[in-house]
């Protein structure tokens, strides 16, 4: 996402294409803003995936079938969302105001790579070399998730 935004807003690239006169630097506040709204929506595809992986495992008690039913099951709904993101972080893009082209491309990148390659590749590939130590918890939160019947 930073590297696209220097590419783009720094060198000038696509600056016909987007319609923006560039500056030779670019406000150093986009990277900290998108930061923080990626991060954000990051967290929301993981707890969804990371949900239905859950709910596959204490089902099965299969640590390799369960990450793959649980993405199964999340994936169509996770690319939706990731997609509708994208495409409206996108239309910021067309608009004049650079400060908010910045945002909205450099934001449609950050979704789309983040639900493709950190949620498509890299949660599987951590979850399958990790196993069941996916699910280790501290004795006092299992005892806690055991009394209060979280287990069923």
């Amino acid at each position: 996402m930073f590297g696209a935004l220097v590419w783009v807003f720094q060198e000038g690239n696509l600056s016909g294409l987007i319609g923006f006169t560039p500056q030779g630097s670019f406000e150093p506040s986009i990277p900290i803003l998108m930061f923080c709204v990626a991060y954000g929506l990051s967290m929301d595809y993981e707890v969804f995936m990371l949900a239905r992986i859950k709910e596959e495992y204490d089902r099965t008690g299969d640590a390799t079938g369960s990450i793959a039913a649980g993405l199964q099951r999340s994936a169509p709904l996770v690319t939706a969302a990731a997609l509708v993101l994208a495409f409206t972080f996108a239309v910021y893009a067309t608009g004049d105001v650079v400060f908010l082209q910045m945002l909205g491309l450099g934001m449609a990148l950050a979704v789309l790579v983040d639900a493709t390659v950190i949620r498509g590749i890299l949660l599987p590939s951590a979850m399958r070399l990790t196993g069941r130590a996916n699910w280790w918890a501290p004795a006092p939160l299992r005892r806690l998730h055991e009394r209060i019947g979280l287990r069923d």
